[in-house]
């Protein structure tokens, strides 16, 4: 028979299990999503991916990324500001936090100037204290309101650096036997009141440690009146504040005394910021060089010159 000439037969491969196909088609498309990742994360001012917003460099921002023109603020150009109202003296003076008058307005400007901003460029807005402090976005850009830096509150916002160190002092009537109060064990049987969310209501309850449940007020306006009114015997606020209200507002009543600061760290009013906020670095970084040139010192001499005179509750 002739011989036909064929094809020479071809070898089959074995296809690959269907497990190893499947494994390479994952990677393939993992490689695929990591890089379009990394192309589209947002960057922050150094190059590097930005994280959650809570993440932040340990390098303090440049002079010159510390601007009016590269800070991203609420309103372009602006600075916008917060705090509570009634703005009380003598950190703010009547009830206008623009004027630049009082403690906290005269450093908000200060700060302000720091930063690039001009007076025009300020934009005060109504923060209740307690909203200031609260988990959530801000519509502030930074918030002064005698807010105590703490870890607590850290939790939901951040802090600049502190711009003023601050005792708590009780107030009472002259006629009252709480007036008569030389320590914090004097106290406690005092029934005694405070703001809610403050660190005068923390040191009523740390700190005396009442054996009466103290009197909780939304504002110090409310406690002022309670006072006066005799439904406490005393109550707690900072020690500016205390001067002030015995001075203007409530002639009848004294100081009895302020508290010493708990261990080698002082109480101190931070300005508050929304939590991961890329100003806080440049805030804080404002804020030690006011403190490094002496103005904070210039301003709290101009404002809270008497703070210092209440005798110490051992």
């Amino acid at each position: 028979m002739p011989v036909v000439n064929r094809p020479p037969r071809r070898t089959a491969v074995p296809a690959a299990p269907a497990t190893h196909r499947r494994t390479a088609r994952l990677a393939a498309c993992l490689a695929v999503l990591l890089t379009a990742a990394a192309g589209c994360a947002p960057q922050d001012d150094t190059g590097s991916a930005a994280g959650s917003g809570s993440a932040k460099s340990s390098a303090a921002p440049s002079a010159a990324a510390c601007t009016k023109e590269k800070l991203a603020t609420q309103i372009p150009g602006k600075l916008t500001v917060g705090t509570d109202k009634p703005a009380y003296a003598p950190w703010f003076q009547d009830d206008d936090p623009s004027n630049g008058k009082g403690f906290e307005s005269a450093v908000a400007y200060a700060l302000a100037e720091r930063l690039g901003y001009g007076r025009a460029d300020v934009v005060w807005q109504t923060v209740p204290f307690n909203t200031a402090v609260a988990p959530g976005a801000k519509k502030f850009d930074l918030d002064i309101n005698q807010i105590s830096v703490s870890d607590e509150r850290r939790r939901a916002v951040d802090f600049s650096s502190g711009y003023y160190d601050v005792r708590q002092a009780v107030i009472a009537l002259k006629d009252s036997p709480a007036a008569k109060a030389r320590s914090a064990a004097d106290l406690k049987h005092v029934k005694l009141g405070a703001q809610v969310g403050t660190t005068s209501l923390d040191v009523v309850n740390d700190v005396v440690g009442p054996d009466k449940q103290p009197a909780v007020f939304q504002k110090n306006d409310y406690a002022k009146t309670a006072l006066k009114n005799g439904q406490v015997e005393a109550i707690v606020v900072d020690l500016p504040t205390a001067f002030y209200i015995t001075s203007a507002e409530v002639p009848d009543a004294r100081i009895v005394g302020q508290f010493g600061s708990a261990g080698d760290k002082p109480e101190q009013f931070g300005f508050v910021l929304d939590k991961g906020s890329r100003l806080t670095q440049c805030v804080s970084g404002a804020v030690d060089s006011l403190r490094k040139d002496g103005t904070l010192a210039g301003l709290e001499k101009k404002w809270l010159s008497e703070a210092a005179d209440a005798p110490v509750l051992k």
